[in-house]
Parts: structure tokens; sequence; C-alpha cells
């Protein structure tokens, strides 16, 4: 694949550039190779199935409440692959999940093994489970088995489009967090999971940390590299949110109706190419047409379905299936299956749901990062104006994006501002970013990388789907990201992956 040399803007690239490959540097840092240190962990086999037996688990005892660092205690649960080659080894490599509800503590033995070995050579592979996410000490709001459903999660307003019923909602659901969560709810927070990483640089006797942070991780990962500058080594930022200081987990989730309008285009292509078994029209420019009158058709006549939840395709239901699939091009399918279905007046089987237990405590660890990092309004009548608006503007999301979820409730308010992202700091900062990506468009990622200015270069990968590096995105992309991790060598500008 060609790279094309590009500013951070993404403004039209000169034809002088086309098909040129930009110059790579070595990213000023320590030497090729270093001794491992001294570990403070307790590291033995870790539970559970499935895991490379090389995976070792420890954990790490951080405050709850960093401005009270004598008080109350809790345990976060990390993993490690060590280097596979101890005499070229480089360092740690941390695996810092999206979300917020994600963990990565599978995965040295998953996505950690799809790096080259060269990166496996160089780094031991570090995840772990936020705090509030088990086997970390953790956190529950016992919402109603019915609130846990994501279009409760994510609020989509009514088919009239009114937000009444979502502020309803919203207070039941923050009375829930509120009243079972306990004193841990009030300090999940990006700044603070950013502090517990920091915690562990020095208890696996790290002087720096290299990262590769995906998705709500690029924000983790981007703060933590605001908070300890001097403590980064080498830094992927992978499909990247919005910094925005006066907007954070509300502008992510804004975000998402460009997302959609960005990545649709191609779902409607693949929808209408000729020969494929699923396809629903004879031209792309059909296919958004004929998803939007389904939705309004499951709007008035919603169709049953047993197990799911909530146990009805309604429109809602099928938005939030678009949202989620066009996440992986590998899901399309799946999506054009469930809109024959529903057009016959059928569902296919109901997808299948984690336990109860781990849907409680991923929806509590979402809604306390989510609401704590910033104060969100609390009118009904600002949410409601959003929403009308992007309802004209992004028909295929609905208002969704725009509208009230738990945090418009949040009896809590915020323990410090969020962090800003700036320029200062060491240059060694490499974001990659598809071209088509549903959750975190690049509107969004162009935003950090103004941000983080000079500490950073960005490649966007000509790809669709979220998560680029090793997911979704292509085979260029995937080799500039790598060789930054392995050899330090970054390119020299912005690049456009073709």
């Amino acid at each position: 694949m060609k790279q094309i040399t590009r500013n951070a803007s993404l403004v039209a690239v000169p034809a002088a550039l086309l098909g040129l490959t930009a110059p790579l540097t070595a990213s000023a840092a320590t030497p090729a190779s270093a001794p491992t240190p001294t570990s403070s962990l307790a590291w033995a086999k870790c539970a559970g199935t499935g895991l490379d037996p090389r995976q070792q688990c420890a954990t790490l005892t951080v405050p709850m409440d960093y401005a009270d660092q004598g008080g109350p205690k809790i345990d976060i649960a990390v993993s490690r692959i060590p280097s596979e080659n101890p005499g070229t080894r480089r360092g740690a490599l941390f695996l810092i999940p999206g979300g917020p509800g994600g963990t990565s503590l599978g995965d040295p033995s998953g996505k950690g093994q799809k790096l080259p070995q060269a990166v496996r050579d160089a780094y031991d592979l570090i995840g772990f489970a936020p705090r509030g996410l088990a086997p970390s000490t953790s956190v529950s709001c016992g919402l109603d088995h019915a609130d846990l459903a994501t279009s409760k999660l994510r609020p989509w307003p009514a088919p009239d489009g009114s937000v009444g019923e979502n502020m309803v909602t919203a207070r039941r659901m923050a009375g829930a967090c509120a009243g079972n969560g306990g004193e841990l709810i009030r300090h999940l927070s990006t700044a603070n999971e950013a502090r517990d990483l920091d915690r562990l640089r020095a208890a696996l006797g790290e002087r720096r940390i290299s990262a590769w942070g995906v998705s709500y991780g690029t924000y983790v990962t981007a703060v933590y590299s605001r908070l300890f500058p001097n403590r980064t080594d080498r830094v992927v930022l992978d499909s990247n949110d919005n910094p925005d200081p006066t907007r954070v987990s509300r502008g992510w989730l804004a975000a998402h109706e460009q997302g959609v309008e960005d990545t649709f285009p191609e779902f409607a292509k693949w929808a209408a190419a000729p020969g494929n078994p699923d396809r629903l029209a004879g031209t792309a420019a059909e296919v958004r047409p004929l998803f939007l009158r389904l939705a309004e058709r499951l709007d008035r006549e919603p169709i049953p379905w047993p197990g799911a939840n909530p146990e009805e395709l309604n429109g809602n239901v099928l938005r939030q299936t678009l949202l989620d699939d066009l996440s992986r091009p590998s899901s399309f399918p799946a999506l054009a299956k469930l809109i024959l279905a529903a057009q016959a007046g059928t569902v296919p089987p109901a997808p299948a749901a984690p336990p109860e237990a781990v849907l409680q405590n991923v929806a509590a660890v979402g809604a306390g990062t989510l609401c704590n990092d910033i104060a969100w309004p609390t009118s009904e009548a600002e949410y409601q104006k959003d929403v009308d608006e992007s309802r004209v503007k992004f028909p295929l999301t609905a208002g969704m994006p725009r509208n009230a979820m738990l945090c418009a409730a949040w009896p809590f308010a915020p323990k410090e501002p969020p962090v800003r992202i700036t320029d200062q700091g060491p240059s060694n900062i490499l974001l990659v970013q598809n071209e088509h990506d549903p959750v975190t468009p690049l509107a969004g990622a162009l935003k950090l990388r103004r941000a983080l200015g000079d500490r950073a270069v960005m490649v966007t990968v000509n790809s669709t789907g979220h998560d680029s590096y090793l997911a979704n995105g292509n085979a260029c992309g995937d080799e500039t990201a790598s060789r930054f991790l392995a050899t330090g060598e970054r390119p020299a500008q912005d690049v456009y992956c073709r």
C-alpha cells in the first residue's frame, strides 16, 4: 500500500505527492535494548481458560481517591506476556482498551499476538482491567434488566423525537447508580485511570512505557501523556476520540451522527453489489431510503423478538444495530440479514448476551466514567433542541447522539476539570485513523491531532470500520504503526495510506 504525505487538516493532496512514500525519522529514545527491570508485583498463573500459557497475572493496589492517598484502596488486575527475546527487549507496551467499560486483561494472549515478531520481542505486553471492572475491585449500579439494553444506556428518542421519557429513565438509572454504586463509582474517571497506569508503570519498575490505545483508550492514553509526558516512550493512538475539554464524553457520543454518515455509503455499496447473497438493492443509492423506510415502519409496528432486550425489533433497535455493525465490515452480512428478515416481518434468533452480572458491571463503569469526567446539562429543553436539530441533519441516527443519557441526572459533580490535551511533551505519538469510522470519526481524530501539535504524526487509512491497527485498517497503516513500535521510525509528516 502507498503512503501519501498529507497535512493535519486533510486538505486536497498535491498531485506531485501522489504515490510517494513519506520519509521516516527515528524517535529520540532509549537504546535498542534494555534490561528487564525488577517488578514489585507477584506474578502467578492467570485464572480462566483460552489464555496463552505464557500469560501471567497479578494485582496492583492503588488509592481509590488520589486526593486522599491514605484512604481506602482498590485493586487493579493486571496481566503480561514477557518479551519473547529478552536480548532485544526495549520495555513494556501497555494495551489500553476502549470503553469506558472495556478490558485488556486478555489482550496479551489475544490481539497482542497479532503484533509482528519484532514488536513482541521488543516489549512485555501488559493488559489490565480498569478500576471498577472485574476482576479489579468492581462496581455495579443494580439497574433494572430493561435498562441494560444498549438502546437505554445510549438512549434513543421516542419515534416522534421527544426526549421526555429519556429524562425519566435517566433519573431512574442515575438514582440506581447513586444508591448501589458505593463510594467507588464517584472515583471512576479517565484521569484516575491514567494515574492507575502510572502506578502500574512504577510497580513494573519501568522508567517509561509505550502504549497502544484504542478508541476510548486513545483518550486515556492522551491524558496519560499529558499528566506524565516524560514517562512515555512510543505511543500509538488507534481510532481517536475528540479531546474537546468542554464536551469530552458528550462530544464522543455526538460524533456518532457524523460517523454513521461517513460510513453508511460503504455499507450501501457492499449491500448493492451484484453477486452479494445478502444484496438489499440494485444500486447503492437505494439502500439509504430503504433503511429509513424500514426503521420508520418498525417505529409503528415492532416485531416481537423473544430473548432480545428489549424483546422486540423496533426502529431504534434497528438503528442501534446499524451503528454497532458499521464498526466492522465483517458484520455487514449480519446487518443485511436482519434488514431482509425485518422486511419480511420476521427476525433472526436473538443475539447472545453476556451474563447479567457482566452487563451490570460494564454499564456501571461506563456510566461512572462518562458522567464523572464532565458535568452534563440537566435541562430537558436543551436536549430536545439538540435532538430536533440532529434528527433533521442526520436521520440515520434519529437524534440519539445528542440525547439525554443517565448523565443528565447524575447526582455527583465532577471532582476535577477534564484534562486539556496540549502539544506540551515529547514528540513520540503516532495516530492511526480509518477514514470511514462510525464510532470515532475522522473529524474528531483531526481535532486530537491538532491538539497534540508537534507531539504527533497522523496516518489516515483509506479503510472502513472502527479499530484500524491490525483489525479493520490496511497493510500500509499496519506496517507504519508496527515499524514505529519496533524501531522508533515514524513518518516525518502526516500521511494518507491509500
